[in-house]
């Protein structure tokens, strides 16, 4: 375990509220101090830790891997932040990223000529770790002159087959 400011600081929190509460309980200061002390790492890593992991969408960033892109498409929201900053498939043909991606998991629909749009290729990144996540993440490449010119994130409202409207 690494001892971090943070973690430090979250410790000092639980033992405070610990030592408050129990003060309620018991009037004498040496023994709710001792007490405090000894539950603050269970209350931490069983109670506050957890929960604090719960509400909060941390999740890791990877570099993009062409491997870890096929084999875990669920995790692929933990690539495509560092993938895009980098401009990573920014130039690449249709035949690289079908290559590197895989094929195209939906094309994007074109109003204008009411028929798929083949040069907006999507793909599903995941659902990010979260309590309150509703969305899935989402990234749309987009090609002109069969070469990629964007990379764009977005987020789609998840649905179940089984949910009635």
């Amino acid at each position: 375990m690494i001892i971090t400011p943070l973690l430090i600081l979250f410790l000092i929190v639980v033992f405070v509220l610990l030592f408050l509460f129990l003060n309620t309980v018991d009037k004498r200061k040496w023994l709710t101090a001792i007490i405090s002390l000894v539950l603050t790492p269970f209350v931490y890593f069983y109670m506050f830790y957890p929960f604090i992991n719960i509400i909060s969408n941390y999740h890791h960033q990877k570099h993009f891997d062409s491997e870890a892109w096929l084999e875990n498409p669920a995790l692929r929201y933990e690539m495509i932040d560092n993938t895009i900053e980098s401009n990573t498939l920014i130039g690449l043909s249709k035949q690289d990223i079908t290559a590197r991606l895989g094929k195209a998991e939906w094309l994007s629909w074109d109003d204008a000529n009411k028929t798929h749009d083949t040069n907006i290729w999507n793909y599903g990144l995941g659902i990010e770790p979260g309590a309150f996540n509703d969305q899935k993440e989402c990234v749309q490449i987009i090609f002109k002159d069969d070469k990629v010119v964007a990379v764009k994130p977005y987020q789609e409202e998840i649905t179940f087959e089984n949910e009635k409207e």
